[in-house]
């Protein structure tokens, strides 16, 4: 699809690093706006060399109150698994399912989970620890989705709050071996208006694969973050300006359009 050269983005050049997988559905709604996406993705997400984990922790989903899905990843990832391993056997009817973001919540849903625990605004695990439904949990088994590593903060909270914890990494997230230069030739010549990033992690990868120089283009380009806690690294980073833009696609589309907009 062609950019529409008379959308508020037209003639601006959008930098999109989220996994290729998840890239397009923000880059459609780019070229809706009249701006160019430029590709360039982060953060490739990867399967586990041994599954030997998750798997005994699927065999065992009848023991847990609670299943919680960090990320969308974590839901196409951890389904799938499941599907296969439990061939014919449903999801226990008991085991409640929950989502840290609106889009985990939605795959959940279109997967046929209903009644899913998950914050209606801020896509992030205090939001999701503020919730009523995770404050009286002593007691509770929870198994928490999601890639290897990353925060402690919802599975520590959950735990001192007297739940039994246990963790279900079923991906990995690595660092893509990209040609920068491409990229770094756009920047050059001015075509890049506006970087996007979804995650610390992606911003610091992209921050690597930039080099010097592009680490000095990336400082002077406004960046769009989903939180204020990636907003906080990318300010340690040096970039200059920063801006919280929420976590959707149509929420950074809508940010990016008023940005260009006043800037006219």
């Amino acid at each position: 699809m062609a950019a529409d050269a008379r959308g508020p983005l037209a003639g601006r050049g959008i930098l999109v690093t989220r996994p290729r997988a998840h890239a397009e559905a923000l880059a459609r709604l780019i070229r809706e706006a009249g701006g160019e996406p430029l590709v360039f993705p982060a953060i490739e997400i990867r399967d586990l060399p041994d599954l030997g984990p998750i798997l005994a922790k699927i065999d065992r989903l009848e023991e847990f109150d609670l299943a919680i899905f960090i990320s969308p990843n974590a839901v196409h990832k951890a389904l799938n698994l499941v599907q296969a391993r439990r061939a014919g056997k449903p999801w226990p009817s008991r085991l409640r399912v929950a989502a840290v973001g609106r889009g985990s919540r939605r795959e959940l849903e279109q997967q046929g989970f209903a009644e899913v625990i998950a914050p209606a605004a801020h896509a992030d695990s205090e939001a999701l620890l503020a919730l009523p439904e995770l404050s009286a949990v002593a007691g509770k088994r929870i198994v928490i989705f999601r890639g290897d590593g990353g925060r402690e903060l919802l599975g520590d909270t959950l735990a001192a709050r007297g739940a039994h914890v246990e963790y279900a990494e079923c991906y990995r997230r690595a660092r893509p071996a990209a040609d920068s230069a491409p990229l770094l030739t756009a920047w050059a010549r001015g075509a890049v208006h506006a970087v996007t990033v979804s995650s610390g992690e992606g911003l610091a990868n992209l921050f690597d694969m930039l080099g010097k120089l592009g680490q000095q283009w990336l400082r002077a380009t406004p960046l769009f973050v989903p939180h204020p806690r990636v907003a906080e690294s990318a300010v340690r980073l040096g970039v200059r300006e920063v801006l919280v833009a929420g976590a959707s696609d149509a929420e950074l589309v809508a940010r990016l359009v008023a940005y260009f907009r006043g800037a006219k």
